[in-house]
Order: C-alpha cells, then structure tokens, then sequence
C-alpha cells in the first residue's frame, strides 16, 4: 500500500472534503446476487476497508456519497457500442453487462453494511464517469466540496475515469488505495493507479488519509438523506 513518505500537497489552500464511493453495491459485491461480480476475496476485503474509512468519515462529519450504476432497460445498455462486444465475448469479465444493474434488480442497492442515514446516493450513474449525466458535480458543489476521498470498483474504470472527470473539473482528489478494486485483477487495479498518480490525483490508503491534519471536517454541513 502507498504509504505518504513526505507532506501530501494537494493544491488547496482550505480542504473541504467529501467520500465519493463509486459502485459499492450489490451487483459488484454480493455473491448470490451479482451479475458482473468481483471475486468473493476482493469483495470481502474492499467492504472491510471502505467500512474503516466510512466510520472515520462519519465521525469527523465528513460526507459520503454513494454513486449507484442503474440502468432503466437493457437498452441504454447497448447504446455503447464497445459495451455490446464484451457481451459477444464469453471470456470476458463484463459479458453479463447487458443484464448489469436493471432498475428494480437487487444488484442496484450499495452494500447494507457500507451505507448509514446521512449518506448520501446518486443512482443515476450510467457510464464509468461518476460525474455524466448526474447531479453529482451539483451536490458537491453545493455543499463547498473541494476534495474528494475516492473509493469503490472498478479501478481501472469508474475509479479511473471518474478521477479524471474531477481532476479537469479542478476537484483535488485522493484515491484511497485499499478502498478501491477490480473485477478485472489485479495488474489492472494497479494499472489504474499508476495512471491516477501520474497525471489526476494522489493515491494514499486509508492510514495515510487519516494522518492528513488538512482533511479536518467541513465547519458546517447541511443534513443528508439517502
């Protein structure tokens, strides 16, 4: 895990930071129900570590939005073309995506034990940038979010495409290391990581996040809802 080996700059003056968990929900991490599912390994061990760092962000009033991939029908699915040859492919990790999180399935519901009242949900996301066609950009902006504490699956899409959508909307970002993962494996997961930490943010696990004296909690914040 990276470890921060001198003083994290981040390139703002007053840190005002937000948890963005990307896709912890069922379909990804629960087994009986998943229809493009992680291993039972990562899944198991990417909850444990993002319930850590929830409890910590919860207690320091910082807060939390959960980013939900649901589609309306199998149709806004196919609309991407790429999308449609990893259905054609039955080698392929995501040949189930055609099936992937349909409004009304059990896979459209974050993982119970990662989500508490306050937090909030976006549900919907439908392409691996968090920040498309949602109101994502509008909750943080409308809360003062400057910085954002990334998490969730998969690294070398959502996390990685989500990074670089709040990099150029000139969010500072942290990708927590032990709190994001992939479906795909791990060189992969690492790959992703070593694009974010070259060019779109920092990349800390969850010691090292909460060693960081500038990620103090917001002076006020509205009440949540899910």
């Amino acid at each position: 895990m990276t470890q921060a080996a001198h003083p994290v700059r981040l390139g703002v003056d007053t840190i005002r930071a937000a948890v963005v968990a990307i896709d912890l929900h069922r379909g990804h991490l629960d087994m009986a129900v998943a229809t493009m599912p992680t291993s039972p390994e990562v899944a198991q061990k990417v909850i444990a570590a993002n319930l850590r760092l929830f409890t910590w962000a919860r207690a320091l009033g910082v807060p939390i939005i959960h980013l939900v991939t649901t589609y309306r029908d199998a149709q806004e699915i196919a609309a991407n073309p790429f999308w449609r040859t990893r259905a054609e492919d039955p080698a392929a990790t995501r040949k189930n995506v055609m099936r992937h999180n349909i409004k009304g399935s059990p896979g459209c519901t974050v993982m119970p034990e990662l989500f508490a009242p306050g937090d909030f949900v976006v549900d919907t996301k439908k392409r691996y940038d968090c920040f498309l066609a949602t109101d994502l950009d509008f909750l943080l902006k409308s809360r003062g979010i400057n910085s954002l504490l990334i998490t969730g699956v998969n690294t070398n899409s959502c996390v990685l495409a989500t990074t670089t959508a709040a990099n150029v909307r000139d969010y500072a970002v942290i990708v927590v290391e032990d709190c994001v993962e992939s479906m795909d494996g791990p060189a992969l997961h690492e790959a992703g990581l070593l694009c974010i930490r070259t060019a779109f943010g920092a990349v800390l696990d969850t010691d090292a996040v909460m060693a960081l004296d500038a990620f103090a909690p917001p002076a006020s914040l509205p009440g949540a809802s899910a």
